[in-house]
């Protein structure tokens, strides 16, 4: 069975939606059943996505890219300086 992609403006509306039925009385296994995701992924969003509005939530998205951008700069750089440290030192 092939794998659903939500995207963040899903499931900080499906995460609204589980909140409402969960106020009315529901129980989390009713709640997930009915938004059709399983209760593991119900914590994990709620965890990750949980209180955000959606501008919030893209926003946390467009950070998370860029931080990843510049991590691998960061290690690009420090690669090619070991190297040519190395090879300064002429240890090859």
């Amino acid at each position: 069975m092939p794998r659903k992609r939500f995207t963040i403006e899903q499931i900080i509306n499906h995460l609204r939606e589980a909140e409402v039925l969960l106020s009315q009385g529901q129980t989390v296994g009713e709640v997930c059943r009915r938004i059709g995701i399983s209760e593991q992924s119900y914590y994990r969003w709620r965890k990750e996505y949980g209180g955000l509005k959606v501008n919030q939530a893209r926003r946390l998205k467009e950070l998370e890219q860029e931080n990843a951008y510049l991590k691998q700069a960061v290690a690009d750089l420090t690669l090619d300086k070991l190297i040519l440290k190395e090879a300064a030192e002429g240890n090859w």
